[in-house]
C-alpha cells in the first residue's frame, strides 16, 4: 500500500451523488488546488482528499435517520396544533345519558366507582374523540411521542370544555393530572 493520498474531483464529487451546495457546506474548501494538463482553458483543478470524503459521507447516512425522524416530529407537531377538533355537540340531556351508558360498558362486570357524572361525560368525550389519536402513528418513544401526546390531550380537553363550559373543571383537572383517579 502506498502512503500516497488519494484525491477525489469536483466531476468525481458530482458522479458520487454530490451536488455542489453539498460540497460547499460539508466539505468546504478543496484541500489541493492544481490545474489540469489535459484541459485546453487550463481552469483551476478543484481536489479534494478521498478518505475526508468517505468520512462525510458515513456521517452523512448516519445522520439522514435521525433527520428524517426529527422531520416526522416536526411535521406531526404542526399538524398537532393546527388540527380543528370537531367535538361532538349533544343536548344535555342526550350526553348525559351517553356517559352513563359508556361508563356501564367501560365498567361491566368490575366494581363500579363513586364518581360524578362530569367525570363519566369528559370519559365519554375522550372516547368519542379517540381518533385523533392517529395523528401519533409513526410517532415512536424517541421521536418526541410524549410531547406530542401532551399537546393532543391539552388540545382535546380544551375542545371539550369549549364545546361544553359546565365540564371545564373536570377537563383542568385532568390536564392537571393526567394519570390520576378522583
Amino acid at each position: 500500500m502506498t502512503d500516497r493520498a488519494v484525491y477525489v474531483s469536483l466531476e468525481g464529487l458530482r458522479r458520487r451523488g454530490w451536488s455542489d451546495r453539498m460540497v460547499r457546506e460539508l466539505l468546504g474548501g478543496p484541500d489541493v488546488r492544481g490545474w489540469g494538463v489535459r484541459q485546453v482553458s487550463r481552469a483551476p483543478v478543484l481536489l479534494y482528499q478521498l478518505t475526508r470524503v468517505e468520512a462525510v459521507e458515513r456521517a452523512r447516512t448516519s445522520v439522514a435517520p435521525r433527520l428524517m425522524t426529527q422531520r416526522r416530529r416536526q411535521a406531526v407537531l404542526a399538524t398537532l396544533r393546527v388540527e380543528p377538533i370537531r367535538v361532538p355537540m349533544l343536548p344535555r340531556a342526550e350526553l348525559e345519558r351517553r356517559a352513563v351508558l359508556y361508563r356501564r360498558q367501560v365498567t361491566a362486570g368490575a366494581e363500579q366507582d363513586v364518581g360524578g357524572l362530569v367525570r363519566w361525560q369528559v370519559g365519554y368525550l375522550r372516547q368519542a374523540l379517540r381518533s385523533y389519536d392517529a395523528l401519533l402513528d409513526g410517532l415512536g418513544t424517541a421521536t418526541g411521542r410524549a410531547e406530542a401526546e401532551r399537546l393532543l390531550r391539552h388540545r382535546v380537553y380544551r375542545a371539550i370544555a369549549q364545546a361544553y363550559p359546565w365540564l371545564a373543571e373536570e377537563c383542568a383537572r385532568r390536564l392537571r393530572d393526567p394519570g390520576g383517579r378522583r
